[in-house]
C-alpha cells in the first residue's frame, strides 16, 4: 500500500473531543511530530477530519 508522511501542526487543545481522539487513533502524542501512516479509506476519512490541525509532508526526492 501507499504509505503518506502527515505532520501534527496544531494542538489538539480545545477542539471537540472526537477530533482529539482521532489525532490519538492516526498515532499522534505530540504537536510537530512526523508519522508515517499507510493509505486506506479509512485513515483517508480521519486525515479529512483533522485536515485543519495537520499537514501533509512532501518527500525530497
Amino acid at each position: 500500500m501507499k504509505k503518506l508522511r502527515i505532520k501534527q501542526v496544531r494542538s489538539g487543545i480545545g477542539r471537540p473531543e472526537r477530533q482529539k481522539r482521532t489525532l490519538t487513533a492516526l498515532g499522534f502524542k505530540r504537536l510537530n511530530q512526523t508519522i508515517e501512516v499507510e493509505v486506506s479509506p479509512q485513515v483517508q476519512g480521519m486525515i479529512n477530519k483533522v485536515l485543519h490541525l495537520i499537514e501533509i509532508v512532501e518527500d525530497k526526492k
